[in-house]
C-alpha cells in the first residue's frame, strides 16, 4: 500500500491536514461515523477535546480490527456542532490526533452540523483507509 500526500506550493501550507492523498492498495476500508461512544453506547467528555478523543480512538479501533494502522489513513471528515469551538481549540485537537494517530494527516474536511445522531454528541469522525494485506478472518 503507498499513500502520497500533495501538499502543492501554489496552495496555503496545510495545517493539521493534507490537500490531496493518491493511494494504491487492493482493500478498501470504509469507517463508520465515530462519536464519543463508550462500550455501553453512552456519550462520554463533556468538552469537545474530550469527545474528539474518545471520537478518534474509536475510529482507530474500528481501523485496526479491520487489519489497518493511522498511517493507511486516506480520508477523515470531522463533523461538528460548533466549528467556531473547532477553530479555538484547534491546535488542542492536532495534539490529540499527533497522539493517537502520528503526524501523517489525511485529506480532511470539518463540516458543521445542527447536530448529531446523539444529541450530546459534538463530534464525529468517519473515513477510508487503503490497506495492501489480504483481509483477516
Amino acid at each position: 500500500m503507498s499513500l502520497h500526500r500533495h501538499n502543492p506550493a501554489e496552495l496555503a501550507p496545510p495545517s493539521g491536514f493534507s490537500h490531496a492523498v493518491t493511494a494504491t492498495g487492493t482493500r478498501f476500508v470504509f469507517l463508520a461515523g465515530q462519536t464519543a461512544l463508550d462500550s455501553e453506547g453512552a456519550v462520554v467528555g463533556d468538552t469537545l477535546a474530550e469527545q474528539f478523543t474518545t471520537a478518534l480512538a474509536n475510529l482507530l479501533t474500528a481501523l485496526r480490527h479491520a487489519g489497518g494502522t493511522p498511517a493507511d489513513l486516506a480520508r477523515v471528515t470531522v463533523y461538528t456542532t460548533d466549528v467556531d469551538e473547532y477553530r479555538t481549540h484547534a491546535q488542542e485537537l492536532g495534539r490529540i490526533w499527533g497522539r493517537l494517530a502520528g503526524r501523517d494527516y489525511p485529506a480532511m474536511a470539518v463540516i458543521g452540523v445542527v447536530r448529531l445522531w446523539d444529541e450530546q454528541a459534538r463530534v464525529e469522525l468517519d473515513g477510508f483507509a487503503v490497506l495492501d494485506e489480504p483481509a483477516h478472518a
